[in-house]
């Protein structure tokens, strides 16, 4: 089939590489010449495990291509999704001009039935205006042209994206229109020949469902979290907690991990946006607006630890950072707990010596001429004369390191694990003092009291 993506960022790129796998003609468009230029010439502007790979072999095939034209991209494909950014506005919205412009084009150049499709995570009532603005482009040439406007939302993890395209857990596709919901049907079909896991519905139900399935994982994360703030105070361990709820079958055991904070493109900018639809609709929405703030709060706890342990005062202390991007197998740092934690001890004079696998060349970027940070090529050379090794993200090749090196590498043994990564009996026992997230400490609760909790 031919299908034209709108938007060559993260979910057009994943999605046009994975629909030419299947033998599909796609033509990918976006109006970032640079970026066009990028990918002609076999570059790939992200970092997604296999993205490149199969960009590569698919461009070879002839079955996917990238363009600048929007008139070609709309001649093209009879199913077009629209997958440009939705960035947050300042009062928490998801800005949708750029899913209305990418609608606009559409209706400036089509001759013949499209179906569009709205990838891209947009509010409860996207569609109906995306379908005004193609009816309105329509109305100024003063043409009729049938098409359809399905939403059909993305469920990709960063790290793991292709696999979650390839291998869904389920398809969300909201459709009043039988025609375009069949063409949709048999574009996906091949990625689910085990088991029809296609679930079909109304286009306002299929635009919240996004929202709510991000909704719900930072809410688990943000009570995970709540919880392991309770379990220093009183002794408890809350990776035994863990376990132990996880056990259920009611409940499972994923998005269950205590840590330093959720980031990203997605989590934050959607609770943020189905807070204002709720507000729009006259529906307060407490809890998400607890997540909120319980995420906030969290996101300064290791520089809070840090000071605990200190002082206000970091001049001419220096510390190592394991971990940048805000989770691993991607090298993504908006929203990162990092750009939290850098930030706040920088301004109190710290050096950090930074390390991530993958997000070195995005950081280098986000801090450029920031002074105070020295970035290394390797994790124990970011712990060379350190104070303490701070890990921020959960990276594999930070599970077990060579300890007996950074132990001399580090000027104290001290690691404050930001991801419960080590047993702190273990590292203890190893010559490190270790300070995780929710596991009992004496020195951690005597402490606290003594320290003004960061503003955020």
């Amino acid at each position: 089939m031919k299908i034209s993506v709108f938007g060559a960022g993260y979910v057009g790129l994943v999605t046009s590489a994975c629909l030419a796998e299947m033998g599909n003609s796609v033509l990918c468009a976006d109006v970032d010449e640079a970026r066009v230029a990028m990918l002609r010439g076999g570059a790939v502007p992200i970092h997604e495990p296999g993205l490149d790979e199969l960009l590569a072999r698919n461009a070879a095939a002839g079955r996917v291509a990238f363009t600048t034209d929007v008139r070609a991209a709309v001649e093209h494909g009879t199913l077009i999704f629209i997958a440009v950014g939705t960035p947050s506005s300042e009062d928490g919205s998801a800005d949708v001009e750029h899913v209305l412009a990418a609608a606009r084009s559409i209706g400036a150049h089509m001759t013949d039935y499209k179906a569009v499709v709205d990838k891209s995570t947009v509010p409860v009532g996207t569609a109906d205006r995306v379908a005004a603005a193609i009816r309105a482009e329509l109305a100024r040439r003063a043409v009729i042209v049938p098409f359809a406007v399905l939403s059909n939302p993305e469920f990709l993890k960063e790290g793991a994206a292709i696999d979650d395209f390839m291998k869904p857990d389920r398809v969300i596709v909201g459709c009043d229109d039988e025609r375009a919901g069949l063409l949709l049907r048999s574009v996906y079909a091949p990625f689910l020949r085990n088991r029809d896991r296609l679930m079909l519905m109304d286009v306002r139900s299929a635009e919240l469902t996004k929202y709510a399935a991000n909704a719900m994982l930072a809410t688990r994360i943000s009570f995970m979290n709540e919880l392991a703030r309770l379990s220093e105070q009183i002794g408890a361990d809350i990776e035994q907690v863990r376990r132990g709820i996880g056990a259920d079958r009611r409940i499972g055991s994923d998005f269950l991990y205590a840590g330093c904070g959720w980031g990203g493109s997605c989590l934050p900018k959607d609770v943020k946006a189905l807070l204002r639809t709720g507000s729009d609709a006259g529906v307060p929405l407490d809890i998400l607006a607890s997540v909120l703030q319980v995420n906030e709060r969290q996101r300064m706890l290791l520089a809070e630890r840090v000071l605990q342990r200190f002082g206000p005062d970091l001049r001419g202390r220096r510390f190592a950072l394991w971990g940048l991007a805000f989770k691993p197998g991607t090298d993504d740092m908006r929203e990162a707990p990092s750009l939290t934690i850098v930030d706040a001890l920088l301004q109190r004079g710290a050096q950090l010596q930074v390390f991530d696998p993958v997000a070195m060349d995005r950081a280098r970027q986000v801090w450029a001429g920031r002074e105070g940070l020295v970035y290394c090529d390797h994790p124990l050379q970011a712990a060379d004369g350190a104070d303490a090794l701070i890990v921020v993200t959960e990276w594999r090749e930070f599970r077990s390191p060579d300890f007996d090196a950074l132990r001399e590498r580090l000027r104290q043994p001290l690691v404050i694990d930001g991801r419960n990564l080590y047993d702190p009996a273990l590292l203890e026992s190893l010559g490190f003092e270790c300070i995780g997230i929710g596991r009992p400490r004496a020195a951690v609760a005597a402490t606290a009291a003594l320290v003004e909790p960061l503003a955020a």
